[in-house]
Formats: C-alpha cells, sequence, structure tokens
C-alpha cells in the first residue's frame, strides 16, 4: 500500500493530483521552484520542497533535486503530472531504481512512444493504420529531402522526440523544405533537447481525435471513449470536447479497439492517450501515444464519471482496473478550453503580470482546473495557462451554453487573456455545427475583431471615467454632490485619451472629442459599478491598482492607465524603429546585420519564450542602423534588440 505522493510537477496538474490524492488518503509533496515558493500547489500540499531556482533545467527538470526531496519526505511514489519529466524514460528508472513507485507506465514504453520514429514503426508492425511518412533512422538534412520527393508535398515535419506542436512545420513545397527543417530542428532542440526529425505526408484539414486507453500489470486495457481535439492554433489545442461530434459508434469501436492494440503492443501500464488523425471519409490513422494523463483529461472525467487520477494510483499499487470494457458507458457531453495569458490581437503574444483579480464563474456543470489565485503573478518562465475551464451538458449545446456563459462571467485583471477569443469560438457556427477540423482556426477566424486590437467606444470610455471619478471608496456620496466638470486624461492601447468629465447627482457625462456618453449609477459597491443604460441595468465589474484600471462589461475585457496628473513623456511610440523584445526569453537567431534594408513586417530576430518561438519584426520600413543582441542571449522584455533608421527616400519627404 502506498502511503505518500510526491508530485513531480506545478501548476494546475499538480493541483488536481493533490486533490484525488488527498481524498484517497495519501499524504501529499509538492515541489517547487524559487519562483514558486508561494503557489497554490505548494499551499494545498501536506509538504513542500524547493529543489531549485527559476528556471525549469534546474528545478522541474532536475531529476536528482525530486528524487532528493522525495528521500528527506519518505515519499513512496512519484507522479509527474504531464510536461516536464513526465515522459522521460530515464526519470522513471531512476525512481524504480531509487525503491519508489513511478505513477505511469515502464520505462521501455515511454521509451518506445517517445520517438515518433521508432512508435511509428512499432504500430506499423502492430497493425495500427499510420500515415505515409519517411521514418528512417538516417534523419540528416540529405536523406529528409530526398524522401520528401518521394512523399510529395504538402508534408510534415515532425520533431521525432516532440509534441504540443513544437518542433512541427507544414511544408507546402520543395522551396520552403530547407528552411523549415533547420527552424524545426531549432525549435525540436530547445524544446526536447533532441533535433531528430520525421516526415509524413499531410492530411489536409483531418479531424484529431484521441482515445484515452488504461492498461494494468494483469493483461487488462481499455479505452475510455474519445476526445476531439480538432480545434487548434499553430498545433497546438486550444478546445477539447468528449465524445466527438464526428465520430459515430462503429468508428469508436473501430478506434478504440486499434488504441488499446497499440497498448498493449508496447507493454503499457496505466493512462494513456492514443492520437489519430481522421479524414473526411473517416480512415483514421496512428499519430502518436502520449504516456501521461493528457491535460485535457476532464472531459473524459466528465462523460464517463471516473477519476483518472485515482485508476492511476490504482494500477500502480499494482490492483486491477476497477471496469471492464463493457462497464464503461458515456454520460452527456464536455468541452474545455485552455485560458491564457495572451495578447490575441498581438499575434497571442504571451503576456506576464500580477493577477490583481481572479474569480472563475460558479454555476453547473462547470469545472475549473487552475494553479493560480488573485494576487499570484504569471511569470515568464513557465506556460502562461491560468485554468482550464471545462462545461459539462446533458448534450453538447447545453454544454456550449454553460461554457461561453463560464468564459463570460469569469474576472481576470492583470493580464490579457485569450477568454473572448474562446467564447467566440465555441458561439462560432461552424463548431456548433460539430464541423470543425484543423484548419478551422486558420479559416473561420482569420479576420475575426478578436484577433486585432479594438479601439474603446465612447461607452466604454465613459465607464472608465466613471470608476476611476467614483474613488477608491464605495461610501462617496453621488447624490448630494454637487455638479462638477473636470478633465481627465487616459492611456489605452498606446493612445492618450483626452476626456471632459461632467458630473451632477447620479449622472455622468463624458465627452471625448465629438463624442458623448451619459452613465446613470444605479449603484456603486467596490469593484462593482450598475449603471442604468436605455432602461436596462447592467454591471461593470473594476479593480484598480495604482494609475491603472482594468475593466470587464459589456462581453469585453479592457484596462486603461490614468495620467490625468503625470507630466508628459517622450516614450517612443509605433514606428519608431526601436525593436524591442516583446517579452523575457532566449535569443534562437538573429536575422539581419546592420546595413540590411528591411520591410515592416519583416522578421528581424526569433526570440523563444515559454517553450515557444516568437517572431519579432520590423515596425517600419527602413535599415538596420544596429544590432544589439545575438543568437543564445538572454533578454528582458522591452529591451532594445535592433534599431532601424529611415530610408533615404522617406529622410527626404520628412
Amino acid at each position: 500500500m502506498l502511503k505518500k505522493l510526491l508530485i513531480a510537477n506545478r501548476g494546475e496538474i499538480a493541483v488536481r493530483v493533490i486533490r484525488t490524492a488527498r481524498a484517497l488518503g495519501y499524504r501529499t509533496v509538492a515541489v517547487y521552484s524559487e519562483a514558486d515558493a508561494n503557489a497554490l500547489h505548494v499551499e494545498q500540499a501536506d509538504e513542500a520542497v524547493c529543489i531549485g531556482p527559476a528556471q525549469v533545467a534546474a528545478s522541474y527538470l532536475n531529476a536528482d533535486a525530486i528524487l532528493d526531496a522525495a528521500r528527506k519526505t519518505g515519499a513512496d511514489c512519484i507522479h509527474p503530472g504531464y510536461g516536464f519529466l513526465s515522459e522521460n524514460a530515464g526519470f522513471a528508472k531512476a525512481i524504480k531504481q531509487a525503491g519508489l513507485t513511478f505513477v505511469g507506465p515502464p520505462e521501455n514504453a515511454i521509451e518506445l512512444m517517445g520517438s515518433k520514429r521508432r512508435s511509428k514503426i512499432a504500430m506499423q508492425e502492430a497493425g495500427v493504420p499510420v500515415v505515409p511518412g519517411y521514418e528512417g533512422d538516417n534523419a540528416a538534412d540529405d536523406e529528409l529531402i530526398a524522401a520528401a520527393q518521394d512523399i510529395g508535398y504538402p508534408l510534415m515535419l515532425k520533431a521525432s522526440a516532440g509534441g504540443g506542436g513544437r518542433g512541427m512545420r507544414l511544408v507546402e513545397s520543395e522551396s520552403e523544405l530547407a528552411d523549415n527543417i533547420k527552424r524545426a530542428r531549432s525549435e525540436a532542440k530547445q524544446a526536447f533537447g533532441d533535433d531528430e526529425l520525421i516526415i509524413e505526408k499531410a492530411v489536409i484539414e483531418p479531424r484529431h481525435v484521441e482515445i484515452q486507453v488504461f492498461a494494468d500489470r494483469h493483461g487488462n486495457a481499455v479505452y475510455l471513449g474519445e476526445r476531439d481535439c480538432s480545434v487548434q492554433r499553430r498545433h497546438q489545442k486550444v478546445v477539447e470536447e468528449a465524445p466527438s461530434p464526428f465520430v459515430t459508434p462503429e468508428l469508436r469501436k473501430a478506434m478504440g479497439e486499434a488504441a488499446v492494440k497499440a497498448a498493449l503492443a508496447c507493454g503499457y501500464e496505466g493512462a494513456g492517450t492514443v492520437e489519430f488523425l481522421v479524414d473526411k471519409d473517416r480512415n483514421f490513422y496512428f499519430l502518436e501515444m502520449n504516456t501521461r494523463l493528457q491535460v485535457e483529461h476532464p472531459v473524459t472525467e466528465l462523460i464517463t464519471g471516473q477519476d483518472l487520477v485515482a485508476w492511476q494510483l490504482m494500477v500502480a499499487e499494482g490492483r486491477p482496473l476497477p471496469l471492464a470494457q463493457n462497464e464503461i458507458e458515456l454520460n452527456g457531453h464536455a468541452i474545455e478550453v485552455r485560458l491564457y495569458a495572451e495578447d490575441p490581437a498581438n499575434g497571442f503574444t504571451p503576456q506576464t503580470g500580477t493577477l490583481h483579480e481572479f474569480t472563475p464563474a460558479e454555476g453547473e456543470g462547470l469545472r475549473f482546473d487552475t494553479g493560480v489565485r488573485s494576487g499570484d503573478v504569471v511569470s515568464p518562465h513557465y506556460d502562461p495557462m491560468l485554468a482550464k475551464v471545462i462545461a459539462w451538458g446533458q448534450n453538447r449545446d447545453e454544454a456550449r451554453r454553460r461554457l461561453i456563459r463560464a468564459l463570460e462571467d469569469t474576472t481576470v485583471f492583470g493580464v490579457t487573456t485569450n477568454r473572448h477569443f474562446l467564447s467566440r469560438i465555441i458561439a462560432n457556427d461552424t463548431f456548433g455545427a460539430g464541423e470543425a477540423t484543423t484548419a478551422f482556426l486558420q479559416q473561420a477566424f482569420k479576420d475575426d475583431p478578436s484577433l486585432a486590437p479594438q479601439p474603446l467606444t465612447i461607452r466604454e470610455l465613459a465607464l472608465s471615467a466613471c470608476a476611476l471619478s467614483l474613488g477608491q471608496s464605495a461610501q462617496e456620496g453621488w447624490s448630494n454632490a454637487p455638479a462638477t466638470v473636470m478633465p481627465m486624461k487616459l492611456e489605452a492601447q498606446d493612445e492618450t485619451l483626452e476626456l471632459q468629465i461632467r458630473r451632477s447627482g447620479h449622472k455622468l457625462l463624458v465627452s471625448h472629442g465629438d463624442d458623448q456618453y451619459e452613465l446613470l449609477i444605479q449603484s456603486h459597491e467596490q469593484g462593482q459599478l450598475c449603471i442604468i443604460d436605455n432602461g436596462i441595468r447592467q454591471r461593470c465589474q473594476y479593480s484598480r491598482a495604482g494609475d491603472s484600471l482594468y475593466l470587464q462589461a459589456l462581453g469585453r475585457s479592457w484596462s486603461v492607465t490614468d495620467i490625468t496628473h503625470q507630466p508628459a513623456t517622450g516614450a517612443q511610440g509605433a514606428g519608431s524603429g526601436r525593436i524591442q523584445a516583446s517579452m523575457d526569453g532566449a535569443i534562437i537567431d538573429v536575422l539581419v546585420a546592420a546595413g540590411d534594408t528591411v520591410q515592416q513586417g519583416q522578421t528581424l530576430v526569433i526570440l523563444e519564450a515559454m517553450k515557444m518561438e516568437h517572431p519579432v519584426k520590423a515596425d517600419r520600413d527602413g535599415t538596420v542602423a544596429a544590432v544589439h543582441t545575438s543568437s543564445g542571449d538572454q533578454v528582458r522584455r522591452s529591451q532594445l534588440l535592433v534599431e532601424l533608421a529611415a530610408n533615404e527616400t522617406e529622410e527626404q519627404t520628412q
């Protein structure tokens, strides 16, 4: 009988594992980096051990430090969560050699399935359908280029050790191949420490459907339905749901049996996910097997009524699976979205900063898996996911309605998120009809308003001015206040906005240029305004942090800074030619040199942050005057990288 579980992870998955472990009577141990000293998973565990500095290589990827923490605390089993060391065969082997139990599959299964090349060969031998491609043991550039000629275009380059879309490139013609091989190798090396690649024929606009499998050491193996993960951006999952609206009972059975065959072929134990691509004719092909618990496992839990972490612990203790295949039933529909600190209107750039307020919505059929709470700091060191928002319903439409409402009613102040973008996806007619493929976002959201900066309306400016003029006190009496007029200057989206505020009793008239808007204040409590607008009572939530104001109303979130009493500054605006780092990170590649002529939008530098590559682009046409960084440099947000001088023709016209 296992007694004390160490969770070798952080964030929401550590919190989620702790929840089940404690419910089953286990003592729990958290590990944390110096940056996570006050994290939620540390607070919720019975014991916690610091394993190193913020950098993942020195903490969450430090197997020796994690094993030492287990020895110090007397933990007898280790759950790896997902990411970090969860699919590291050497880590699983080291745990076993230390006399501890790894809550996961045997190391040989991890090693086999961790290689896209070797796993694909194994699946072919086991009779599981695979995508045609090249997975030879010679992965040199010239061999890949030669193989591509035989496979034909379009094709996919994939990191053999990869996952999560990293090291993956769609190549549509021979002219693109060499550069994409270079980029895929670089990203794979950064993410996985291994730049081996394979090639697969591209399946155009497929469904991405995965099967949850479980196996024990007694030879039992089952599948627990499927999850549809077709809604993706840059090969990373955005929305996951179960069951798939595309999968028929016959296809579910065929894919499930193929997934079980894949698990048995590699001597599997515990939780695993076999991922398939499914074409428009419902032909399916093995993609990869993830030898761990998936991020999206909650949707399977909600439609099966099973706790998959509890199942993992049962298997780790040597007990048989709790259900046979014919005892597993699917009930209702569940949809999950990943709430990220990122800015969809700015190329989904990851955001860092303090969560001044984080209040998940509540309601029937809703589940939030999160590792953060109000006051936490979103740092540049880790993935920027704030929470998984999951809704269950008796049917798909009920789940959709609940999820849209949950996103709209969740409050996040302090960092920009993809909350409204997610809500628009779930409300989209194509998604609603169950017709979304992996090309859905690229096609349906190419010009969506949520992906471009939207100027503040006069109504939103009025709400901002109202919240600022009310001040911090909820007891401020408006009804007896004499009529007053005052100027107000706000900064929003790199623009300075000058307003005139006329206040009289419960009325507030806000003017900006030729635009005016009148608000009638119904009530005011700390952090919340209630207004009457065209006879309709509506609420606006807000939070102040110094001169910064964060607001949420009218189906939108925005922020402004009150600069009414700040002195004028000479800050550089857009198009200044001073190209700065968009976030903390490492420079992967510098693509220009002093003297080069560049065009607005041209990529100058490749920055790696939060496990992804981010292009840093020119904000104007010009000539490179100076380059202030080089490959391998660690840079801070807003650090100057490249300076551009205007072209001679521009200078002559200025």
